[in-house]
């Protein structure tokens, strides 16, 4: 294995999937001052992206990267993760002592067995972040949480190297990776969903600029939302609209807008959406006390209208 002797506790890297992910987090390695020793990158996106956040790194082969590297970064995608380790143990390429972190949300350290088996050291962390693969994440990864999951003797090690990338790392259980994994992509991928769903209404309706419309509406929303969820009240409480006053009135013009507009739009996404989010907007709200019992069911009955 390779030697990264120009400052005590640095380590030779290796990134297998020097992705959006992959990348960024080897450039903030290399910025604490680890070296990284190879990467791989197959398409020229992904060439392009190891000479621009890893220059002077040499793209070879992942079973040349385990080889060489003292911790071996696995970036890849969810689904391909235990093959590629798998794939790797056939091979007897695992070594004794050598640390292997994976930056999969949803799996833990079972899926890296058979590189503990040869002797390596499994830690998986991921950070709770979307990345764009440019040099615009370095700045954004400092305070960014980082699951971190690990056997008990080897959780400092995950830490410290969360740390080093600027993030804050959270100890999480590798029986709950998957709950946590799915929490993430709820709030942020179908965020983005929503806020698509949102624009193209808003474009319908003749708005040129439907981003600037939703903008102070949307982060007024989350950013009173996200400090309630820190603190002792539940976010729900911060509802504002419609369901949080009762209005199964406006509900039921909404339910027959939409409907409207899917079939000459042809966005039944939409529709499906509005209804299932408000259906579970008035459950929640109807728990917190925010309305009665009585104007959650004609809430309901104008969803199902």
């Amino acid at each position: 294995m390779s030697s990264a002797a120009a400052k005590p506790g640095r380590l030779g890297i290796g990134i297998i999937g020097a992705g959006r992910v992959g990348a960024v987090l080897g450039s903030a390695l290399r910025q604490a001052g680890h070296a990284i020793v190879g990467a791989t990158g197959i398409s020229e996106e992904t060439r392009d992206r190891i000479d621009a956040l890893l220059p002077g790194v040499p793209v070879i082969e992942p079973q040349e990267i385990v080889e060489r590297a003292e911790l071996v970064l696995l970036a890849v995608p969810d689904d391909v993760l235990a093959d590629v380790i798998q794939g790797l143990a056939d091979l007897k390429a695992w070594q004794p002592g050598q640390i292997v972190v994976h930056t999969s949300g949803a799996h833990g350290i079972s899926v890296m067995e058979p590189a503990r088996l040869q002797g390596a050291i499994p830690i998986a962390v991921h950070p709770a972040m979307t990345f764009t693969g440019t040099s615009l994440d370095l700045a954004r990864l400092e305070g960014t949480a980082f699951a971190v999951t690990a056997p008990t003797p080897m959780l400092p090690i995950g830490q410290a190297l969360v740390v080093e990338m600027g993030g804050e790392p959270v100890v999480l259980a590798e029986e709950q990776r998957g709950l946590y994994h799915a929490a993430l992509a709820h709030g942020a991928n179908h965020l983005v969903v929503l806020v698509a769903q949102a624009a193209h209404m808003l474009s319908v309706t003749g708005i040129d600029n439907p981003g600037r419309v939703l903008s102070p509406l949307l982060h007024a929303a989350l950013e009173g939302a996200l400090r309630a969820s820190d603190g002792e009240s539940d976010p729900i409480s911060t509802l504002t609209g419609p369901v949080a006053r009762g209005d199964a009135g406006t509900v039921r013009k909404h339910v027959s807008e939409l409907e409207a507009c899917a079939v000459t739009e042809q966005t039944t996404d939409v529709i499906e959406s509005y209804k299932a989010m408000g259906r579970a907007a008035t459950t929640r709200a109807l728990g917190l006390g925010k309305i009665g019992e009585e104007q959650a069911q004609n809430l309901l009955d104008a969803f199902d209208s």
